[in-house]
């Protein structure tokens, strides 16, 4: 039995709908915030259904404490990305931050990992604290666009933006749905001067 194996059995994960969007549609993921938010490149790596085998993964990681899952994730989709030439580009990575009294209760940000072993893939640098969480907010994966918007504007900032100044900037999350936390997102990190910004997530919601 391989170390993988011991977060997701073989036969579990061959059955994980992948969507290849980095190697097949690489506009799928854009077109959520189109017009909202300029990214230059952005993908995910597995197909979010309700009731799904994905959704029971994200919540094995977020609520059961199974940490690793996160790690697997991000070796396997580093392991792709840095086949593709438009991600070589990378300088940083920089994971969607929880707001600090949920990091307390949880113990760890369950992107944290993700984005470390696609920094390791890619040869970027990882920074987890440029942007901050301001306010808690809950998880409303299924709620409209309207919902999402109200819930996540104004509740990221950035620390600091010297050190990546003039940078290509991978965000990375668990999920994309409504595309809400990537614009509040995007809309601090696009204070800083003369940068890119990228995005990878686990999952999409279909």
């Amino acid at each position: 039995m391989t170390d993988n194996e011991l977060i997701i059995c073989l036969q579990c994960r061959h059955q994980l709908p992948v969507t290849n969007f980095h190697f097949d549609n690489p506009e799928t993921v854009k077109k959520i915030v189109y017009g909202r938010v300029k990214l230059e490149n952005a993908t995910a790596l597995l197909h979010f259904s309700k009731k799904g085998i994905v959704q029971q993964l994200l919540h094995h990681l977020k609520y059961r404490g199974h940490q690793q899952i996160s790690g697997f994730l991000g070796k396997w989709l580093g392991t792709e990305l840095s086949t593709v030439k438009a991600y070589k580009a990378i300088d940083v990575i920089v994971p969607v931050p929880l707001y600090k009294t949920k990091l307390r209760k949880r113990g760890y940000n369950q992107v944290a990992e993700f984005g470390k072993q696609i920094a390791k893939a890619l040869n970027a640098d990882y920074n987890d604290t440029v942007l901050i969480k301001t306010k808690a907010t809950k998880t409303k994966v299924f709620e409209g666009r309207l919902s999402r918007w109200n819930d996540d504007r104004a509740v990221f900032a950035i620390s600091e933006n010297e050190s990546l100044y003039g940078k290509h900037i991978l965000l990375v999350d668990d999920i994309i749905t409504t595309g809400a936390t990537v614009e509040a997102c995007a809309a601090e990190l696009l204070k800083i001067d003369n940068i890119k910004l990228s995005l990878a997530t686990m999952a999409i919601a279909d």
